[in-house]
């Protein structure tokens, strides 16, 4: 008798489980979808008007690589007058490691940060990544407003260093190559600069303010840039270069940035700053 319980609840045990209900398809596919906090997503539910156009974005980056990384495409963000986006990505010449900080300042005058950090290698998503979504302090967003106007987004897309005497800058092979884009209403600029302190230099003030936006949040995202947002070596090193007769002139691969389209009706351009549409891209500038 004890040998027949025992048989029983083995079979009982090894018996398959019975098969989960199938939900009802309709239900399946319009679950409700809680609206996002504003750190992860500053400017939801956004919609181009009629005969608005999308802001060419030129920088390297896919729409799909943003949703790789948690993030919503540069290409689909909608700003309004007063309102800017600026983001860095941070790529070490060695290694896998990879960074991305970006800023938000809303017409409200609310501004965000969103960073990632992780291993952009070896499988198709982002290996370890590390995410920080915050809102900013008034003081925070206020040092951010000013960068739409900062001279940097007047220079050359893509640069090398001209140290005088015919002497210009090596090919990076070491440290921390930059990409930056600023985004406004009506358009976008895209600056590439290598691992030149010169050329990091000439976009310190832009790199402090973003990555500072981000530092101290998470210690996992601060291990992928131990320096955080000090630039001040790059900084002198860019000074030192004006200061010697030194310039950045384009590179190689410069070309033009992309071409501003018109705005919505009562929502006026904020252009980057007036030299950047004077001076024509492929002209040598300091």
């Amino acid at each position: 008798m004890a040998g027949l319980i025992a048989g029983l609840a083995l079979a009982v045990q090894q018996a398959p489980p019975p098969p989960a209900a199938v939900p009802d398809p309709a239900i399946w596919w319009s679950p409700d979808v809680p609206r996002p906090p504003p750190e992860v997503e500053p400017l939801y539910n956004r919609r181009l008007g009629k005969g608005d156009q999308p802001i060419p974005i030129d920088n390297g980056v896919e729409p799909l690589l943003y949703r790789l990384w948690g993030l919503q495409p540069l290409q689909s963000q909608i700003l309004y007058k007063g309102e800017l986006i600026v983001e860095v990505w941070a790529r070490p010449a060695r290694g896998v490691r990879q960074a991305v900080v970006r800023v938000t300042v809303r017409r409200d005058g609310r501004a965000f940060v969103q960073a990632r950090a992780g291993l952009g290698c070896c499988t198709p998503e982002i290996g370890r990544r590390v995410d920080v979504n915050a809102e900013l302090s008034n003081e925070q967003a206020a040092r951010l407003k000013p960068l739409a106007a900062d001279a940097a987004w007047s220079q050359p897309r893509a640069v090398i260093v001209d140290y005088g005497g015919g002497a210009v800058s090596a090919l990076c092979v070491d440290g921390v190559s930059w990409d930056v884009t600023l985004l406004v209403p009506g358009q976008a600029r895209h600056l590439r600069r290598a691992c030149d302190d010169a050329e990091v230099g000439s976009i310190a003030r832009v790199l402090s303010s973003v990555i500072g936006a981000a530092a101290g949040r998470d210690p996992r995202f601060d291990a992928v840039l131990p320096k955080g947002a000090d630039f001040s070596r790059q900084q002198r090193a860019y000074d030192d270069l004006i200061a010697s007769g030194g310039r950045l002139v384009p590179g190689e691969h410069d070309r033009p940035q992309p071409p501003p389209v018109p705005v919505s009706a009562g929502e006026e351009a904020s252009t980057p700053s007036p030299s950047a549409q004077a001076v024509p891209a492929a002209a040598p500038r300091p």
